[in-house]
């Protein structure tokens, strides 16, 4: 059983930035069934990085839980949690 879980996030609204508190992340695009290829983006040294599918920038926020992100409903949060 994986011990780390890779957060997601989704961009339903069509914001152009996503703060997020992670740096290792799946971008799903919109929420199922608008989604596009699941794909785990790793910002590395760097501070923001663009998900090559929706063009979402994503930009690394410390003061967030890596879960986390700013608007807070880009988050995609399990529903059995």
């Amino acid at each position: 059983m994986a011990e780390h879980v890779v957060p997601h996030f989704q961009n339903d609204a069509g914001v152009s930035v996503i703060e997020i508190g992670a740096t290792e992340f799946m971008c799903v695009g919109a929420r199922p069934p608008f989604d596009h290829p699941h794909v785990f983006l790793d910002m590395g040294d760097d501070r923001e990085i663009i998900c090559p599918y929706c063009s979402t920038l994503y930009r690394h926020a410390p003061d967030l839980a890596a879960g986390d992100s700013r608007p807070p409903e880009c988050a995609l949060k399990d529903k059995a949690a």
